[in-house]
């Protein structure tokens, strides 16, 4: 049933302007999405100041929304909206949105708006010229609300008027008599009497209280006038120990000169204590490393000499005439461990 009404709903979206293509797919299962984003559309269109809140998060936000819509629709455009075909989201919202589409588009027809594909530049040209008879329409919408609260009461009245009748014919038939005429007229003069003495009651309680004020007022600003001599003599005073609180002042500030001072020289020494520390540091890391370096050396030399000595052994010959070159190798190995000796002591 929905997709006879499909046709004509796209064709008067594309006219009023939606920037979207609406397919019939869309609306083969439920799109509560694209609904709510028509809607906000066509309630922006038909009002663009109007406040209606987008969010379809929840379920609750979503009834929320419908049931705005559709109490804004009833009652601004007096159309009738199924909120629950709404909700449903599918083909047959189609037909409650078509309710609305309808309208603005013949609106549209009505002030002679072309039906071709409307461009981005048309589309602003209508939004512009509706909004420059917002002030036209917020007053018939005003008189329109006027007329339906008008026409409440008449059909009230109305319904009250068969009653009525009858008082009033016999108000009518009845004769006029002076005495009671008469009679009202005091009775309406005297209330109107007693209203106005009420008035000149009120009126009389209103300059009491004026006076009233007006005295509390001036016992005010007499309240304020001793209360700022009575600060201006409380400054002018000087307290009794303020010349001993002046002098410690300035020691104290002379001591706080001075711990700064010292406290800026024992950062500066601390300084150059961890540098020189660290340069005996490195002093002693290279020592170590050149004495290291030492032992190894004449570890190998002594390995050397004793190779040496081994092979010498075996020619008697050779021993007898090289025994003062043994002599002199020793003499240089003790002067090494010597010297080595006195550096370790070091």
């Amino acid at each position: 049933l929905w997709l006879a009404f499909f046709s004509d709903f796209t064709e008067m979206m594309r006219a009023l302007g939606y920037p979207r293509l609406i397919s019939m797919e869309n609306f083969r299962t439920p799109n509560f999405m694209l609904v709510s984003e028509v809607l906000l559309w066509l309630v922006k269109r038909y009002e663009p100041q109007t406040d209606i809140p987008p969010d379809v998060e929840t379920e609750q936000d979503r009834v929320f929304f419908i049931k705005a819509v559709a109490q804004f629709m009833a009652t601004k455009a007096h159309i009738k909206l199924n909120t629950k075909k709404l909700y449903q989201a599918d083909g047959y919202a189609v037909k409650e949105l078509l309710k609305v589409t309808s309208v603005l588009y013949g609106a549209m027809n009505t002030k002679g708006v072309e039906r071709a594909d409307v461009s981005e530049e048309d589309s602003s040209k209508f939004k512009f010229d509706l909004g420059s008879k917002i002030a036209d329409l917020k007053a018939a919408r005003q008189l329109a609300s006027e007329i339906t609260s008008k026409g409440a009461s008449l059909y009230d009245l109305l319904g009250k008027e068969v009653e009525l009748r009858e008082a009033r014919t016999e108000s009518i038939a009845r004769p006029l008599e002076i005495n009671e005429a008469e009679k009202m007229m005091k009775i309406a003069i005297d209330c109107v009497l007693e209203q106005v003495q009420k008035t000149k009651d009120m009126l009389n309680n209103v300059a009491l209280d004026e006076a009233n004020l007006e005295a509390k007022i001036e016992k005010r600003k007499l309240e304020l006038e001793r209360s700022q001599k009575r600060l201006q003599t409380l400054q002018s005073v000087r307290p009794a120990f303020m010349d001993e609180y002046e002098k410690i002042e300035e020691q104290l500030q002379k001591q706080y000169s001075s711990y700064l001072e010292k406290f800026r020289n024992l950062t500066y020494m601390e300084q150059l204590l961890d540098d020189h520390r660290r340069t005996e540091q490195e002093m002693f890391e290279e020592a170590a490393n050149m004495l290291r370096l030492m032992q190894n050396r004449l570890k190998e030399e002594e390995q050397h000499l004793l190779k040496s000595r081994s092979n010498d052994d075996s020619d008697i010959e050779i021993q007898e005439d090289e025994g003062s070159d043994s002599e002199m190798e020793d003499r240089q190995i003790m002067k090494q461990r010597t010297s080595m000796e006195t550096l370790l002591q070091g």
